[in-house]
């Protein structure tokens, strides 16, 4: 029997856009081959063979996407969170990220993230590692083997960086870049891949930005990188850069902004609506991070002009930026950081609804890994297609959650239920977790006190 093929019922909840949230209070989906083949209030017969996996009374919600995250961080996630990026970045992040050139201590630091990872809600991600390519490949084995879908990318920096986290010079970064991509498209790996990583424009010189472009029409490789995130970054860069109209052109010149390139620029705080502009028309993902910009005095994302001005837009944890690794937490924080904006700094940006950042950390984001992972995905093998719905055509990934422990004194209807678990969120509540249809954590049956597998109903 093929595990990826069965049917699970229960209190389902998806996005069918960025304003629609779609509620089955006893659905049925799907899954064919690690795939949605959508939801039904009944199953339909073709699949009437496929085993019946029965959450009755569970909320039963899309995987998370995770669109900017610095693994190495990790590791110092809620602290120092008094400091602005620059000083932080100095202070902490990186000696913290020099330390990753001792493997031993790589491996015990990732142990602990990609465990979390894994029992917590988000499926995907896209993770920056460090400059040192075996500790990026060690990160990248761990995620393959952890079963949740991953980008791994090896940090790129030449410039403006401690001598401890600074590579010698463009072309022996570039040359490190291409050991690494050797190494990982070597690897037999389904679930994760490379892509690009260059920090950001402070700290890549003019000749490395360069050297990546063509690495990246030569392999077809997807991109991570930050822009405009805070202030003083952005006077820095006008500074390095006086030729470019902006930060985004600095990338753009490059053709390291969207276009071909399925790109992701974390944050975009202080992008203008010029900028705003071409990263629309270039397709370019904005990874809002809204705690982080909290605690390193970024500003707020303009994310409702994001929206409207029709950019692709996912959420991202930051850590160690965020100190929270889960996306329901940066759901809540970009509701409340949009409510503080429109108070506070433009009254006719309307505050970010539940149905939009709960798109935002499902669909909005997921939907990136069809296109970056066709790009890395060749010569047959299947790469990682749309994730965070219940769609026809989206990967299943699926969390199940057991909220009969937050108590009510009266009924609450199944998109409250979800709601109220999202800003309550607890890993211990999360009861089972699917990737692309594989069942990669479960609570013991005496825990979840869930049935075990059946025929569906009407068979």
């Amino acid at each position: 029997m093929n595990t990826s093929n069965f049917v699970l019922r229960g209190s389902v909840c998806y996005s069918a856009g960025a304003e629609s949230l779609l509620v089955m209070d006893d659905g049925f989906l799907v899954c064919e081959d690690g795939v949605s083949k959508g939801c039904f209030p009944r199953p339909p017969a073709e699949y009437k063979n496929f085993p019946l996996v029965d959450y009755s009374g569970k909320l039963v919600v899309p995987g998370l996407t995770d669109l900017h995250m610095h693994a190495p961080q990790y590791s110092f996630r809620a602290l120092a969170m008094d400091m602005e990026l620059l000083e932080w970045l100095n202070t902490h992040t990186f000696p913290e990220e020099a330390k990753y050139e001792d493997l031993e201590y790589a491996e015990k630091a990732y142990s602990i993230l990609v465990k979390d990872l894994k029992e917590g809600p988000n499926t995907r991600a896209l993770l920056f590692a460090t400059i040192h390519v075996p500790a990026a490949m060690l990160l990248a084995g761990m995620m393959e083997e952890s079963g949740l879908v991953s980008f791994v990318g090896k940090v790129n920096m030449d410039r403006n960086s401690p001598a401890c986290l600074c590579e010698k010079s463009a072309g022996a970064s570039l040359a490190a870049t291409r050991e690494w991509l050797k190494l990982s498209l070597g690897k037999s790996w389904k679930n994760t891949a490379p892509i690009l990583t260059p920090r950001f424009i402070p700290s890549c010189s003019d000749e490395l930005m360069k050297g990546l472009s063509v690495i990246q029409k030569e392999f077809g490789l997807p991109l991570h990188s930050h822009l405009s995130e805070n202030r003083k970054e952005c006077a820095w860069v006008r500074e390095l850069c006086p030729e470019t109209s902006g930060y985004g052109n600095a990338y753009e010149r490059y053709d390291l902004a969207g276009g071909s390139v399925p790109t992701v620029m974390a944050h975009c705080v202080w992008s203008d609506d010029g900028e705003i502009k071409m990263l629309a028309e270039r397709g370019v993902y904005a990874a809002h991070c809204p705690q982080s910009n909290t605690n390193l005095s970024s500003g707020i994302a303009p994310a409702r002009r994001f929206l409207d001005a029709g950019m692709r837009v996912g959420l991202g944890s930051d850590v160690a930026g965020g100190a929270h690794v889960s996306i329901f937490r940066a759901m809540t924080d970009a509701i409340q950081v949009s409510k503080l904006r429109q108070a506070l700094v433009s009254p006719d940006e309307k505050a970010l609804t539940f149905e939009e950042a709960f798109y935002l950390g499902t669909a909005g984001g997921g939907s990136f890994f069809a296109a970056a992972g066709a790009a890395v995905h060749k010569g047959g093998q299947k790469g990682p297609g749309p994730a965070g719905s219940f769609e026809s055509g989206f990967d299943f990934d699926a969390l199940v959650i057991d909220d009969s422990g937050l108590a009510s004194p009266s009924p609450l209807s199944v998109r409250d239920r979800l709601e109220r678990a999202v800003y309550l969120s607890d890993n211990r509540n999360i009861i089972a977790k699917y990737v692309r249809g594989n069942l990669i954590h479960s609570l013991p049956r005496e825990q979840t006190r869930t049935k075990p597998p059946q025929k569906a109903p009407g068979r």
